[in-house]
């Protein structure tokens, strides 16, 4: 049970509709990704996959992890707070480690919505000084197609670093829709830090963001190295399916 005691019971968005061209999106990038991989063998490992999660105080993360493939928005019932007290946390991964962990707060230290100017601010002040420490060449970028990550300036900011070398919606190579089920950070690293954080029933804000930096920063590289791993079979499963969703996304070790 929840530890929230001002809940609500909403119709969730958990459960995502398969469009009619997802399949032939999904079937594009998986040829696009295994050729890239037949030339250069390591090439998945070469990908930064990123992505934000919502974690609230209360023990409730948002669902990045549970998905429900239908040809129709199912109708699911989920419990979630009414006015959580969260933190948004932003996260770039590769098989060489964690690059960059990021919380969206304001000057004040409050949790704040992600939108265009402070994802590129972030980008910009955070992600790619953070790479630039980094020994790492020929990196390419992952993200979702959320509004903020797509807009044209944010694209643009994000060639002027990676050039061709990114995937997402409108840059160089398209990022497939609805496709948690090819994103580690959705079938892996969120769901594995959750029970983690939320082992000692953290009270307030800080303490939670602690949690969620020390359980990260003790991530082994050999784990990351078997999470990327999976990402092929990954694409193998999918296109043997044509273009199918995984029946089941989280990654199991």
């Amino acid at each position: 049970m929840s530890r929230c005691s001002n809940c609500q019971v909403i119709y969730s968005l958990f459960g995502l509709a398969i469009h009619q061209n997802d399949h032939q999106a999904r079937r594009r990038f998986v040829e696009w990704a295994q050729n890239e991989i037949a030339v250069v063998p390591d090439f998945h490992k070469r990908i930064l996959f990123s992505d934000e999660a919502h974690f609230c105080l209360n023990g409730y993360v948002n669902k990045q992890n549970c998905r429900i493939w239908s040809e129709a928005n199912p109708q699911v019932y989920v419990e979630t707070p009414l006015h959580p007290e969260k933190l948004t946390v932003w996260c770039a991964l590769w098989a060489g480690g964690i690059i960059s962990l990021c919380f969206f707060k304001n000057d004040e230290g409050h949790n704040v919505t992600v939108i265009g100017d402070r994802y590129r601010a972030m980008i910009s002040n955070f992600f790619i000084p953070e790479m630039n420490n980094h020994d790492v060449q020929e990196l390419w970028f992952q993200q979702d197609g959320a509004t903020c990550h797509t807009a044209r300036a944010t694209i643009d900011l994000l060639k002027d670093t990676f050039g061709d070398r990114l995937i997402s919606r409108f840059g160089p190579v398209n990022w497939p829709p609805r496709s948690c089920d090819l994103i580690p950070l959705d079938y892996f690293l969120w769901g594995y830090v959750k029970p983690l954080v939320y082992a000692d029933n953290s009270q307030t804000l800080h303490h939670l963001e602690d949690n969620i930096r020390h359980v990260i920063a003790d991530i082994r590289p050999q784990m990351l190295e078997k999470v990327i791993g999976n990402w092929t079979s990954r694409l193998d499963y999918i296109r043997v399916s044509r273009g199918n969703h995984m029946s089941e996304i989280i990654f199991k070790m």
